[in-house]
């Protein structure tokens, strides 16, 4: 009979994903806050971003605008474990990459061809109700442009 309870149990935790393993703040759906972010005229406005996790995997979807208005998305599926895995939907990477900081801090980067477009840093707020995902890019001009966008979770 323990077997069989240890076998079902088992079975759930992988049906589940990460119903067994310790809560990822980072997981769940991203509303843009736009009052609270301080965004280039020229940035994409992600909109919603919606972290879910399936066994060891994390999908990373993500809708919005384009600085022309036009609609985009994007998704990416990996491991937060800093190495590059490719992204498909967005003209400005083909691969983007997370560490994990700590329990609520990730920092990601974003290539496209090889070559360094973006760095950033998603923080969560203690409580979890909201985030903050902070960029730094290079313009045409070589100048560093930083970015900061505040997301509630829906």
């Amino acid at each position: 009979m323990k077997s069989k309870t240890l076998s079902v149990t088992i079975a759930l935790c992988f049906a589940t994903g990460t119903a067994c393993f310790a809560a990822n703040a980072q997981m769940g759906t991203w509303k843009l806050n736009m009052k609270k972010s301080k965004l280039t005229h020229d940035a994409n406005r992600n909109n919603t971003v919606v972290y879910s996790s399936t066994l060891f995997q994390t999908k990373v979807t993500i809708d919005g605008t384009d600085a022309k208005g036009k609609p985009i998305h994007s998704e990416w599926t990996g491991q937060f474990d800093g190495k590059d895995h490719a992204v498909t939907g967005d003209a400005m990477e083909d691969m983007r990459s997370y560490t994990k900081v700590d329990d609520h801090t990730m920092n990601f980067t974003m290539k496209k061809g090889g070559k360094l477009v973006l760095t950033g840093r998603i923080v969560v707020a203690p409580d979890g109700k909201s985030r903050t995902v902070t960029t730094i890019t290079t313009d045409a001009k070589g100048k560093k442009v930083r970015s900061t966008a505040v997301y509630d979770k829906a």
